[in-house]
């Protein structure tokens, strides 16, 4: 008999009743410190690593809660599952919020992870020295992707559009191949595909413009339904947490950090901090910029403004949603005072 099920016997003298009352009180309290669960939907891509390091090292443990990572091959499934409750949360980059926003989803941003800092790159010959002489070239990328947000903004800011280039429909991962045939003189991709443009014999071509001229406009976020938000407000906070621990460790512990993260990168250690040289995991000191209104890409008022444009020019959503409503910054205001 456990010492809970004594108030089942109701004729026992009031002295054990008293007895039982007191070692339900004992018990109690660790009632109070179960662990919670979180289910998130992720991809393959060096920026989160912290998640990983958290995850193999189980740093969420402290912070009581327990994380599942469930791995996509299309980060575009990501919302739906969220949307049908098979998934808490998820990461994805920042363009997926303006879009679920601009449809009347209640996904938010609860703390941006990381952004690209040189990981995605416009590439071309060497004869094409600047954005300017992109004008009149055949320039490959994927539509609609960050891609697209990186190759729009360095046209906007170099005086082109989209009108100016030749635009050719292509996989990030079709890039290295076409520039290789001589068919495409520029090309828009990410790691490892980039290093493997810059690779190939004859030192032919060169990065012309980078993430790291736009930082924060490609921002991967975590993401939460609002729902879930107001459900399970302690879990996500230790999801952070838990995280920023993993950041802190990859830090003191870079070698061993390494090791884990090739493992799930499906690459060897050292390619690991190659790619990992590629994007800018945000401290939490600075996270607070993502939730200020600006103008710069830091922001996502900045960031989103670039995106939503491109989204509603090419008809993929009808109406630039307000900024403001795509994140929840209660958790970083929170764990930053």
């Amino acid at each position: 008999m456990t010492s809970l099920s004594c108030f089942k016997l109701p004729s026992l003298r009031k002295s054990l009743l008293g007895a039982c009352l007191a070692t339900a009180t004992l018990v109690l309290p660790f009632s109070a410190h179960a662990v919670e669960k979180l289910k998130l939907g992720t991809v393959v891509w060096a920026g989160y690593a912290p998640f990983y390091v958290a995850d193999q090292l189980d740093l969420y443990k402290a912070h009581d809660l327990k994380v599942e990572l469930q791995f996509f091959n299309d980060p575009a499934l990501i919302p739906s599952a969220m949307l049908g409750s098979a998934l808490d949360g998820g990461m994805l980059t920042y363009d997926q919020v303006v879009s679920s926003a601009a449809k009347g989803l209640k996904h938010k941003v609860v703390m941006p992870i990381d952004f690209s800092n040189g990981g995605d790159a416009i590439v071309a010959d060497k004869s094409i020295t600047s954005v300017a002489d992109f004008k009149g070239k055949k320039i490959g990328f994927n539509p609609l992707s960050p891609s697209d947000f990186l190759l729009a903004y360095a046209l906007k800011i170099n005086g082109l559009s989209d009108k100016d280039i030749s635009p050719v429909n292509m996989t990030p991962e079709g890039i290295p191949g076409a520039m290789a045939s001589g068919s495409l003189p520029v090309g828009v991709t990410y790691e490892p595909n980039v290093s493997q443009i810059l690779g190939m014999p004859g030192d032919t071509f060169h990065v012309v413009y980078s993430s790291k001229d736009a930082p924060g406009l490609i921002t991967d976020v975590l993401v939460f339904d609002e729902k879930v938000i107001a459900k399970k407000p302690a879990a996500i906070k230790a999801l952070i947490q838990g995280y920023l621990d993993g950041l802190a460790y990859i830090q003191s512990h870079p070698d061993e950090s390494a090791k884990i993260i090739a493992k799930v990168l499906g690459v060897s250690p050292e390619e690991a901090k190659e790619q990992m040289s590629g994007v800018y995991n945000i401290p939490l000191a600075e996270m607070g910029k993502n939730f200020t209104p600006s103008e710069a890409t830091s922001s996502f008022f900045g960031s989103g403004a670039v995106i939503a444009k491109l989204l509603k020019d090419n008809g993929q959503i009808a109406v630039i949603p307000d900024f403001a409503s795509t994140f929840d910054a209660q958790f970083v205001e929170a764990l930053t005072q």
